[in-house]
């Protein structure tokens, strides 16, 4: 992991095609900006989670009841 330090309205730029700006910073967390190209997916991590799961039981509902036995 690459742990950077920034301040505000100062880039991170990732490859060609994505930068992450710093916008704000309080006590408790940082504001980010992010510019993308607009086929790159971004999301928090909680949700990219949360719909990973909701993927998993919907997978799991639509399987065969015989393929649990194998």
């Amino acid at each position: 992991m690459l742990v950077i330090s920034r301040k505000v309205g100062e880039k991170l730029l990732i490859g060609d095609g994505i930068a992450v700006t710093v916008v704000k910073i309080t006590g408790g967390g940082v504001r980010l900006g992010i510019d993308a190209p607009p086929a790159t997916p971004v999301m928090r991590e909680e949700l990219a989670e949360e719909i990973r799961l909701a993927e998993e039981q919907k997978a799991a509902e639509t399987r065969p009841a015989d393929a649990d036995s194998k």
